[in-house]
């Protein structure tokens, strides 16, 4: 029990609180070792522990850094963030990054939606082939912004808004049209 002690202390570079275990010690520690060998290795030691830390630090930095621009390329080209599901806060999003509208033209939309699907990307007229959140007529026109139309709001709505951008210039001007012809 005492020489495993000793051998552990004689490892670790510790002295134990056994009696005679300076002796025991002395025997178990190699003859070219010393204090300051066992000292130099433990700096030694210390070092390439913190510069393997850096390296690795660096290389979490690098891609944590490389995740956060692949993102913000993804939000640019959407217009908008794509772990946000309510529609409003898509559209908003977008009517902001893509076209540089406020809250204003957003209260324009909103009234022009609310009528038209009430934010129902399965909205389906009966009486038409319009579909989803902006009734494009058909509902197939979606297409070219996504496979996914009939069931993707925001695909939905980048159309919506292309569509309002091209035709009125900004939703407070379809609103304006919708509200004198009952259509847009």
């Amino acid at each position: 029990m005492r020489a495993g002690i000793v051998a552990l202390a004689a490892v670790f570079g510790i002295t134990p609180l056994v009696p005679g275990a300076d002796l025991l010690a002395r025997a178990v520690t190699p003859p070219n070792s010393s204090a300051t060998t066992d000292t130099s290795q433990t700096a030694e030691l210390a070092a390439y522990r913190q510069s393997l830390l850096h390296r690795q630090s660096s290389a979490i930095d690098i891609h944590n850094a490389t995740i956060k621009a692949l993102h913000d390329l993804k939000v640019q080209e959407l217009g908008y963030e794509p772990s946000i599901t309510d529609p409003r806060e898509i559209a908003r999003q977008i009517m902001t990054n893509k076209y540089g509208w406020g809250d204003d033209q957003f209260t324009c939309y909103n009234s022009i939606i609310m009528r038209e699907s009430r934010w129902n990307p399965y909205a389906d007229n009966p009486h038409s082939s319009a579909y989803g959140i902006p009734q494009a007529l058909p509902g197939s026109k979606m297409a070219s912004f996504g496979s996914d139309w009939r069931t993707n709001p925001a695909t939905q709505i980048r159309w919506g808004l292309d569509y309002v951008h091209d035709r009125y210039g900004t939703p407070c001007q379809a609103w304006g049209f919708k509200r004198s012809h009952g259509w847009y």
